[in-house]
């Protein structure tokens, strides 16, 4: 799970974002954060979660395309859902 565009792998993204994510629910929970910072952490949060769920949802449909193979693992080219937007438009 190699994003070429930033370099990064998806799975290092995705696990960053889930463990700063981690870190948010934490310190909300304590209830020691003043109100302003509290709605920062929960505004960050709820964009991490939009980032991981999109990851999830591209990595779903990645082991669907292999799972559709008959029971062979054979990939093929996997459109993602900003691609499938934009093919959609285009049209």
């Amino acid at each position: 799970m190699y994003n070429e565009h930033s370099g990064v792998s998806a799975l290092a993204r995705f696990e960053d974002c889930l463990q700063r994510l981690e870190q948010i629910v934490d310190e909300l929970e304590k209830g020691n954060v003043p109100l302003e910072q509290a709605l920062k952490l929960f505004e960050e949060g709820v964009q991490l979660s939009a980032t991981c769920r999109k990851d999830l949802e591209e990595a779903e449909g990645k082991v669907e395309i292999l799972l559709k193979q008959n029971g062979k693992l054979q990939p093929e080219p996997y459109e993602g859902i900003q691609e499938k937007a934009q093919a959609s438009m285009k049209k």
